[in-house]
């Protein structure tokens, strides 16, 4: 058998080294925790990057998983298929949406938004109409159409030129949006809550003031729920509190309960633009990932499943709030909703970080000042109170 130090070694001499893992391979994973090759346990409040909703070796993922596994894997879209039909109707019946098309990631969904709009655009305007309106700390993916709509120059810098035609407002400053408008917009997109730029929530009264300027210059609004959506703040969609709708929606994350699947949600009115041939995907909307989504979404939209996201997310905000009180010094600012929370800290996030990790709590960042938590949405109050009891002494 191959120890984790072989692997680790085997890891640096052959895998593209674009992340800087920490020097332990996981090997298994039960409910909130992760385990290593050595046998070590981690509270794990990053979830997969926000993906792995009902934690590890949930029974009922697994149950899905093996039924469809033994009926239909993959038969590429040429063909229809009930899970991905059936799926579908679900997010659209749960939403402002007529249409849904099948993806395999959340920047892929962004990159077919942004086609969708300035497809339509293109129909009902002619040529002219390419420009995207993104927001100052977004991040939106890191293909060559979404890294165009992300703000930070970090991520965009090094492949430049990427796709033409997208400026930047600051988030939540609604007049600098108006500014901003011009006869060649097509589509703003935009984080309900930004995730990578910092857990900033956009107000109500901003996305209600986006949705009246794209209605009154003929663009379309993007709302993107990849990170913020499907539960994640104890509402199945985070910008309903805003009362406002989108024309298209992208989502991805705990749709396919751990298996990689992303969603473009859009309207009756994009949808008509959108004709056979415009777009498409080999292995999007596969039977085996669609019938694991499909049973995913059913419990994420479920009411009592989202009251105990709300319940556990004051909790925890309840905790953050009593540490910023406690520790003034490290900790500038809570920020975020439900259980897509963080702290603004006055010490790199970085190092706090990896003093949670070796004290067993794996945590994340958004921005070298930001500490974020995403843990899964099963989390229970007991497992608040252990991560809070770790990040204290990492903080101190």
């Amino acid at each position: 058998m191959v120890s984790q130090n072989e692997l680790l070694a085997m890891a640096e001499r052959y895998l593209l080294q674009t992340y800087a893992r920490p020097a332990f391979v996981l090997e298994r994973g039960s409910g909130v925790e992760l385990f290593d090759m050595t046998g070590r346990r981690y509270l794990d409040f990053v979830a997969g990057i926000a993906v792995n909703a009902f934690g590890y070796a949930d029974p009922a993922m697994l149950q899905v998983i093996s039924e469809q596994a033994a009926q239909l894997i993959h038969t590429s879209n040429l063909y229809h298929t009930a899970p991905a039909i059936e799926l579908a109707q679900a997010l659209a019946e749960a939403s402002f949406a007529d249409r849904v098309f099948f993806c395999n990631s959340g920047a892929e969904a962004v990159e077919g938004a942004l086609k969708f709009a300035r497809k339509a655009a293109r129909e009902r305007y002619g040529e002219g109409r390419p420009g995207i309106l993104a927001f100052e700390g977004s991040f939106h993916g890191r293909t060559m159409g979404a890294l165009a709509a992300t703000s930070r120059e970090k991520y965009r810098k090094p492949f430049e030129p990427v796709m033409p035609g997208v400026r930047f407002a600051p988030y939540n400053d609604l007049l600098a949006a108006e500014q901003a408008f011009g006869a060649d917009l097509c589509a703003v997109i935009v984080e309900p809550i930004q995730g990578e730029g910092g857990l900033r929530s956009a107000s109500p009264a901003f996305l209600r003031g986006l949705r009246e300027l794209c209605d009154r210059h003929g663009a379309l609004l993007i709302f993107d729920e990849i990170q913020c959506g499907l539960g994640r703040t104890g509402r199945l969609w985070a910008h309903e509190e805003s009362g406002v709708t989108p024309d298209i929606m992208v989502l991805a994350k705990p749709l396919g309960g751990g298996l990689p699947i992303g969603a473009i949600l859009l309207t009756e009115a994009v949808a008509q633009h959108i004709h056979v041939g415009d777009h498409g995907s080999t292995f999007a909307g596969s039977p085996l990932v669609c019938a694991v989504a499909l049973a995913a979404f059913h419990r994420l939209s479920d009411p009592v499943f989202l009251a105990h996201v709300r319940e556990v997310g004051d909790y925890l905000t309840e905790q953050l709030e009593g540490l910023r009180e406690e520790l003034p010094q490290q900790v500038l600012e809570h920020r975020g909703r439900g259980l897509m929370q963080g702290l603004r800290l006055t010490i790199p996030a970085a190092e706090v970080q990896a003093r949670a990790m070796d004290r067993g709590l794996l945590v994340a960042t958004a921005g070298e000042d930001i500490l974020r938590m995403v843990p899964p949405l099963i989390v229970e109050k007991e497992h608040i109170d252990e991560a809070l009891s770790i990040l204290r002494q990492a903080l101190v």
